[in-house]
């Protein structure tokens, strides 16, 4: 089964083609957690969760300019800051799955407790782009302001098409991407 790896160099290749089905494998809170722990590392991540405006552009993805919850998440592999995702939860996922704005999801995380509502993600959208590193990224990631970093946007759509989730990770150095198509 596909399975991210962490090299001895540091280097973390995520492997998308399973990591969603696997989030909640030994009892891990989510996907990071479960393929971390599989690839020998220590995964931890410091939370914060708030009420408010999403930027414009995630906004225009939930098609909405109503409040959501923002979870907001530092992610480490031991000591290590190897990610920052902020989340973006529209408010009527909040009122339909509540542990979803708490600090711990429980199992298999947010996308767990949306399934859990009748919330299923159906179908996830991931676009890969690089972008400058803002100070603050720069600064805890260990980069120069500038710096092009990769960023991943997930959006999370139920089977009727409704976006529940759009988190946007920014990667610190050393990712690797690894995606696979059927082809059928």
């Amino acid at each position: 089964m596909p399975s991210n790896t962490i090299g001895a160099d540091g280097t973390i290749t995520r492997d998308a083609r399973s990591r969603y089905r696997q989030r909640s494998e030994g009892g891990a809170h989510g996907a990071f957690e479960a393929e971390t722990k599989r690839a020998g590392g220590s995964p931890r991540a410091e939370i914060d969760v708030v009420r408010g405006p999403a930027p414009a552009e995630i906004a225009d993805v939930l098609g909405s300019t109503a409040e959501v919850v923002i979870r907001r998440r530092r992610m480490f592999n031991g000591d290590r800051l190897v990610q920052l995702c902020d989340t973006y939860i529209p408010a009527f996922v909040a009122e339909a799955a509540p542990d979803v704005a708490q600090l711990d999801t429980g199992v298999g995380g947010i996308i767990s407790r949306m399934a859990d509502a009748g919330l299923a993600q159906t179908e996830v959208v991931e676009d890969v782009t690089q972008e400058p590193a803002t100070a603050d990224q720069a600064s805890a990631l260990g980069v120069e302001t500038g710096s092009l970093l990769l960023t991943i946007t997930h959006v999370g759509r139920t089977e009727d098409g409704r976006t529940v989730e759009v988190s946007k990770h920014t990667l610190g150095p050393g990712w690797t991407l690894r995606y696979g198509v059927p082809l059928d």
